[in-house]
Order: C-alpha cells, then sequence, then structure tokens
C-alpha cells in the first residue's frame, strides 16, 4: 500500500511543487487481477471462520474472534511476499518437531493449553460446540470420539483417522516441515496484534487502487486526445506525470511483476528504472535495504542536492541536536520479514 500511496501522490500532486519526487518500490499504478485474487482469497479465510459472525465477532458473549481465519489469510499472504525459490532455499524439506507446542495452534480457535473448540461446521454438531482435548488426539492416546474431532485431526495434522488400530505415537505420527512451522508461527504472532474487519478493510482499499481513476476524465479536451481511452489509459496517462521518478522493481515479485515496474519506467518521462536480482520475492524490498539505499540516496543527491549537503548551514545548522543512537533491544525492524526467515 505505500508504493500505492506514493504512486496516488505523484498523479494527484503531478501540478503542484507539494510532491517534488517519487519512489515507486515494488509498486504498480493499479492492482493486478492477480492481487485481486488473491486479496479475495484472504477475505474468504476470514469470512469462512465460524467466529466471523458476518463481522459482528465483537458483539460475541464468548469473545471469540475469527481468529483462525485471519491466520490462515495471513499465510496466504505470506506466500506472496517470498518466492518459491526462496522458500525451497531456507526450508526444503526440513523436518520441525512434531509437538502439540506447534503443530495447529495458529490454525485453530484455542479455549485452553490442550483443548480446542469446535463449532460443527464439518458436519459434527450441526452448530453447537464441543470441547476437543487435541494432546490426546496427536498423541494417539485414544480413538476421536466424533467427526468433530476426526475433521480437527485430519484437517490440522495432515493424518489419516484411525481405522480400527491405536494410532503409534512414535510411527505414525504425520510428518510437520519446518515451512508448516513458520507460516503457523507467523499466523498466531500476527493474530496478537491486527484485527479481522481492519484486514478486510484494507484488501479492499488496495484492490480498487488504479492512479487514472477519475483523472483521465478530468484531462482537458487536448490531453484527452492522446489517450486511448477506449483499451487502456494507463500508458497514456503516464506519460503525462511531470515529476522524477525512481522505480525499483524485483525480479522475482510475484505480486508486483517486474513487468508493471517496467511499464512505470517506460511511460514515465522523467524516470530512472532499477532491477533488484534478489530471490526472496516481494519482501526483498524491504531484506535487500543496502543496495536499494543505494539507489534511493543517488536519486536524492541528483535530484535534491541542496538537501543532501552537510555544509549547507541554513539547513543543517543544529542537525547533531536531533541525531542519537537508538537501542531497539535486538528486536527486528523487518517485522515479518525476518532477513534470516528461520529466525522464529
Amino acid at each position: 500500500m505505500g508504493g500505492m500511496l506514493a504512486m496516488e501522490y505523484s498523479a494527484s500532486y503531478n501540478d503542484t511543487e507539494y510532491v517534488r519526487l517519487v519512489i515507486a518500490l515494488a509498486t504498480s499504478a493499479r492492482a493486478s487481477a492477480w492481487c485481486i485474487s488473491w486479496n479475495e482469497t484472504q477475505r474468504q479465510c476470514i469470512f469462512g471462520d465460524p467466529y466471523y459472525d458476518d463481522g459482528y465477532y465483537y458483539e460475541n458473549k464468548n469473545g471469540k474472534k475469527p481468529d483462525s481465519g485471519l491466520s490462515a489469510a495471513r499465510m496466504a499472504a505470506l506466500l506472496t511476499y517470498r518466492s518459491r525459490n526462496s522458500f525451497e532455499t531456507r526450508f526444503g524439506r526440513k523436518m520441525g518437531k512434531n509437538t502439540s507446542s506447534n503443530t495447529g495452534d495458529s490454525t485453530v480457535a484455542t479455549t485452553g493449553a490442550n483443548t480446542v473448540a469446535s463449532t460443527g461446521v464439518s458436519g459434527g454438531n450441526n452448530g453447537t460446540t464441543s470441547l476437543i482435548n487435541k494432546e490426546e488426539l496427536e498423541k494417539g492416546i485414544r480413538y476421536p470420539k466424533n467427526k468433530d474431532e476426526e475433521h480437527w485431526l485430519t484437517h490440522n495434522e495432515g493424518s489419516k483417522t484411525i481405522n480400527g488400530k491405536q494410532r503409534n505415537q512414535d510411527k505414525n505420527l504425520p510428518t510437520y516441515f519446518t515451512a508448516q512451522s513458520y507460516l503457523r508461527y507467523q499466523g498466531t504472532k500476527f493474530i496478537k496484534r491486527f484485527d479481522a474487519n481492519c484486514y478486510i478493510s484494507i484488501t479492499r482499499k488496495l484492490d480498487t487502487h488504479d492512479i487514472t481513476r477519475g483523472k483521465v476524465e478530468e484531462l482537458d479536451e487536448q490531453k484527452q486526445e492522446s489517450l486511448d481511452v477506449y483499451e487502456d489509459p494507463l500508458p497514456g496517462f503516464l506519460q503525462t506525470l511531470k515529476k522524477p521518478h525512481l522505480v525499483i522493481g524485483i525480479a522475482s515479485d510475484g505480486l508486483f511483476t517486474y513487468g508493471e515496474q517496467e511499464l512505470l519506467g517506460k511511460n514515465i518521462p522523467n524516470s530512472i528504472l532499477k532491477r533488484l536480482d534478489s530471490p526472496e520475492g516481494h519482501d526483498a524490498f524491504l531484506l535487500e535495504f543496502e543496495l536499494i539505499n543505494n539507489y534511493c540516496l543517488d536519486f536524492l543527491h541528483a535530484n535534491l542536492p541542496e538537501y543532501y549537503d552537510v555544509s549547507n548551514d541554513e539547513l543543517f545548522k543544529d542537525w547533531a541536536d536531533h541525531v542519537q543512537d537508538v537501542d531497539n533491544g535486538g528486536e527486528s525492524v523487518f517485522g515479518e520479514a525476518e532477513k534470516n526467515i528461520t529466525n522464529w
């Protein structure tokens, strides 16, 4: 959304000095059908949570929220931020620890340390709520008692239910990969700081992003003649942008593809296009910060030199009084975009 806002500022303040320069980093001039589809998939994860309650979950007497759906939505989103090769390099088929502490808490609504609530949405209890002791099921201590428990066991562990034989904990526990562990960890962490309705609202705003909206029609007749409004107005509209633009794209970005960056660089008159050959997907815009920083500084020095001359006493006479080192206690500055993706 940050890059979308930058492009919107460029289009909205094209004829003013309010915006001097634009740095478009791994973004687009409008939301693609691909992005819209991924956003819809994430929303459906939330809508499918039995605790979503058409968005009125704040009024649930039991205090339950659609945490399972929001967690699943976050997992889906994370897949768009990275690339296939990035996950393969970091995780491969490495196995995680198959313990109750990391086998499903992020995909079910927990009601206690070892129990989960089921609303029977898969056909078990016709909407009534039952408690499932997941620890007993995971360890194979007993058979599933009902359809809810069978569905929970199969859904969260990817295993076959017991067919007349006691589950052997050592031999028949389902495989549990580090890739799964990472996604569940991030899903669990996300629901602690984000609201499902807010998530839905933000994704819908992302869907509507289009810098030509409300602007192509507002151009005077002479300019409109240069725009192919009956096909695609975007390339022609980009050619009307006046500010210097630095466009940075990522070769492996599957969310905002490099082709979309080329569209910007090709059509915006005063623009520079830079390509990041990183395997990290969209999140490379956070991870390749040293290279990106160099691109940005070169661009800023070239276009706003007066602000980057530290000998300029008028602008920087007291700068030292406002600069201080900050100790963040070792916390990541990347949020979910850890430079070491296995750091969880």
